[in-house]
């Protein structure tokens, strides 16, 4: 996807970077337990926090300075404010050596969605809505990178505030359909989604459930 670069709204990002190093470095440094054997993690902090938000520009620059010692970086850039009713969202990348991060296959992450929803099959549940937490996985297809999430998620909201369910498995199936035919770029969608309220004396009932796109064709 294309991150938000909008000049009119600043919102927080968080960037996780995952080196994926050689075992070769590992044993060495893991032998030595000398620092001028590891990487400077604090070089690597400071040189990624002067970047944007871009997880191109954030994998180039790990490469760049990590050397040959690297032969994956995966970068996790997160915007916790872009989905109001979401917890967190994140954009997850793993970018082999000498490939183009752009041409890699994107994991999309929307995290702890609240939604006021009438379901249940007990009598007090068909009366009022109550809260399901929804978390959604988009995998992307490799190199496609045009879908628009905020769009996606109001659309699938409006369709869940005026549907009534019985059970999680319908609830669940419907947002997986609605995501994955939501663009041509999403390739396969997993969802899971929770009852708080259900049980006296548990976290939650959930169901989660994966699908491809092609499943709905």
């Amino acid at each position: 996807m294309t991150l938000p670069t909008t000049t009119d709204v600043v919102l927080p990002v968080s960037i996780t970077v995952h080196l994926h190093l050689k075992p070769s470095f590992l044993e060495i440094s893991g032998q030595s337990d000398n620092v001028v054997d590891s990487i400077h993690y604090g070089h690597l902090t400071k040189a990624i926090s002067a970047l944007s938000a871009s997880y191109a520009d954030v994998t180039q620059k790990v490469f760049s300075l990590a050397g040959e010692h690297v032969d994956a970086v995966r970068v996790i850039v997160g915007l916790p404010k872009l989905i109001l009713l979401a917890n967190d969202f994140e954009v997850e990348v793993i970018t082999p050596r000498g490939q183009d991060s752009l041409q890699q296959a994107a994991k999309v992450s929307v995290k702890d969605l609240i939604m006021p929803v009438l379901i249940g099959v007990n009598p007090p549940e068909r009366l009022a809505k109550q809260r399901v937490i929804t978390n959604i996985t988009f995998h992307e297809r490799s190199g496609m990178h045009q879908a628009d999430y905020p769009a996606i998620i109001k659309q699938i909201s409006e369709e869940i505030e005026n549907t009534a369910y019985l059970t999680l498995e319908k609830f669940v199936l419907h947002i997986v359909r609605s995501s994955c035919l939501a663009s041509d770029a999403i390739e396969a969608v997993t969802t899971r989604s929770q009852k708080p309220s259900a049980l006296s004396f548990a976290h939650s009932s959930g169901v989660e459930m994966t699908r491809y796109r092609d499943a709905f064709r």
